[in-house]
């Protein structure tokens, strides 16, 4: 009986795993929206004068959206391996992995958004900064892509 009792794991074990899920999607997200948010008021601006480029300006928009989906993506793989053999080992990984994915996404949000803001409003004025724009917000994007390979690394190691 007591063999039995030393044995299990930790009841936190569960709750760092499923932090590590929340923290996934809640960092991504928080960052995808400020994005979303911070991009669309310079559409909003821009579409005044130009509302022909409303949809080029569109391209931030989507790539704070993408980043929305990594956390997803990671969140979901946490959560379906939280199970009755769940150990402190897995609970440390998926908290890695989660960390991993979120705090990437959430600065890349803030970097798509400032940077997307100022550039639709730059190309509506000057056109030829279109392609500037996207380099610079492909070069944003590719933070939290970075984070969601190691958040996958990490969660295949186990």
């Amino acid at each position: 009986m007591v063999t039995a009792a030393l044995n299990e794991e930790p009841s936190y074990a569960f709750f760092l795993g499923c932090t590590g899920a929340a923290v996934a999607i809640i960092f991504t997200t928080l960052g995808a929206s400020y994005g979303t948010a911070v991009s669309g008021v310079g559409i909003a601006k821009m579409a005044v004068n130009r509302p022909d480029m409303i949809m080029k300006a569109i391209i931030p928009v989507v790539m704070a959206g993408i980043i929305a989906i990594y956390g997803l993506v990671v969140s979901v793989l946490i959560a379906g391996s939280i199970g009755d053999d769940y150990t402190m080992e897995d609970s440390y990984v998926h908290l890695g992995a989660g960390l991993s994915v979120g705090l990437p996404g959430l600065t890349a949000g803030v970097a798509i958004g400032i940077a997307g803001d100022a550039g639709v409003r730059g190309t509506a004025e000057q056109p030829r900064l279109f392609v500037g724009m996207v380099l610079i917000l492909i070069f944003a994007e590719v933070l939290a892509l970075y984070g969601l390979i190691v958040a996958i690394y990490l969660y295949t190691k186990l």
